[in-house]
């Protein structure tokens, strides 16, 4: 017998044919609800690690901030009973991205040095890395943790989720006020904001059909 004839393939059945499609479409659902719990998971951060700031006070957040998502105090202006000139405050501005965001961001101003009560304007400088739209959102926080509930946003970016363009660069603000009655033994403060990667509106239809994978039987 010719040795090519031992090494010959088996024919391929209908009940194989069946057996391989069934394998496909198993794994095409395990690699969607990869993706599905990979969004979710993505979806849940944000919100998750306000809820754990909030809860333990991390990077300046208690119950007493009226925290809504995107900032403390969102779009409240809150009224102030002039301004202390007989003290300042010095005012440190941090930012970090976290993995998975490719953009760079940093503070126009490192610091200031603010009477409480005056309104304060202060401006970043952010820019997307890539080569596609990405959307991301700024969670604030401040230290020492006694200050947040003083630390009040006119306006801020952080109030929604901002989109950047491929390579775009864009200046964002916030706008701010320390409240006259903040501790006398409080006299600096961090305003930190970690940038959390969100993902794009249309990443995959999740709904959409599984086909099973042709076979070519000519």
């Amino acid at each position: 017998m010719p040795q090519n004839a031992s090494r010959q393939r088996p024919p391929v059945t209908d009940d194989g044919r069946k057996v391989s499609a069934a394998a496909h479409r198993r794994l095409a659902l395990r690699l969607l609800l990869l993706v599905a719990f990979s969004i979710a998971f993505t979806l849940a951060l944000v919100p998750l690690y306000d809820v754990l700031c909030r809860t333990t006070g991390l990077n300046g957040r208690s119950y007493d901030d009226n925290f809504q998502l995107g900032g403390f105090n969102a779009g409240a202006v809150i009224p102030v009973k002039g301004v202390d000139s007989s003290r300042v405050v010095k005012i440190e501005f941090t930012t970090t991205v976290m993995p998975g965001l490719p953009w760079e961001m940093q503070p126009l101003t490192r610091s200031l040095m603010a009477h409480p009560g005056d309104l304060q304007l202060v401006k970043y400088r952010v820019r997307n890395l890539s080569d596609r739209t990405i959307s991301g959102q700024a969670i604030p926080g401040v230290t020492p943790g006694q200050a947040a509930r003083y630390f009040h946003k006119i306006e801020c970016f952080c109030f929604a989720h901002q989109s950047l363009g491929p390579n775009e660069e864009r200046e964002l603000i916030v706008a701010f006020i320390i409240r006259p009655n903040l501790d006398a033994d409080v006299r600096e403060l961090t305003l930190a904001y970690a940038f959390f990667p969100l993902p794009p509106p249309r990443l995959i239809a999740i709904s959409a059909p599984l086909q099973a994978p042709t076979e070519n039987r000519s």
